[in-house]
């Protein structure tokens, strides 16, 4: 995902699904001069689909202005996954 021109950087982690358990979940920071738009998730999926196996491709695409960070850089997975989980539980109440 890294190689399309819209992508800054991304985080790729694993969302709950009701029914598959697990989906394919893609945070994205865009660069300067790209919005978030239907269209642009297409495009997306489109360019993993081609550039790996069509089964891998982000079933899930959030944008956001950063993605959380450690101190030393490294992108906090964990803590996305867990948002994820929360706005699960919040959804089902």
């Amino acid at each position: 995902m890294l190689e399309h021109d819209a992508v800054v950087e991304c985080a790729i982690t694993g969302a709950p699904d009701p029914v598959r358990g697990q989906v394919v979940k893609a945070t994205v920071v865009l660069k300067k001069g790209y919005e978030p738009s239907p269209e642009l998730i297409k495009e997306l999926q489109d360019h993993v689909k081609k550039s790996t196996a069509p089964y891998k491709y982000p079933r899930i695409i959030e944008f956001v202005d950063e993605l959380p960070k450690t101190i030393s850089g490294k992108i906090k997975r964990a803590q996305i996954r867990h948002e994820d989980e929360e706005a699960v539980r919040v959804r089902d109440y």
